[in-house]
């Protein structure tokens, strides 16, 4: 049934994939994406994990929490997608173009 089945290739082809993966997951959270919101005076920065890693706030802010508050959801929401993003993107090239996720890429 198996004939011509190599098990130590395929064990190999594992191996090579999740070291493909682990190196993926490596670059991806090394990247670091920036956003700016409100026409600039907001700017979110995060990194490929989707961890946000840097906030700067235009001064002129501070006196209106409200617009604030905003800003600042809106803003970190949009870095968030952009690194999410950024890691279907590269797992759909690992895959080769196979959507894991399901549905359109």
């Amino acid at each position: 049934m198996f004939d011509g089945f190599d098990m130590n290739k395929m064990q190999d082809m594992l191996k090579d994939m999740q070291d493909k993966a682990q190196a993926m997951q490596e670059q991806v959270k090394a990247t670091t994406y920036s956003v700016k919101g409100g026409g600039g005076l907001i700017e979110v920065s995060a990194n490929g994990a989707g961890e946000i890693i840097d906030i700067n706030i235009d001064d002129s802010l501070l006196e209106d929490k409200d617009s604030l508050q905003i800003l600042l959801i809106s803003t970190i929401n949009d870095a968030i997608k952009m690194a999410e993003d950024n890691k279907k993107s590269q797992a759909l090239n690992m895959f080769g173009g196979m959507n894991p996720f399901g549905g359109n890429s």
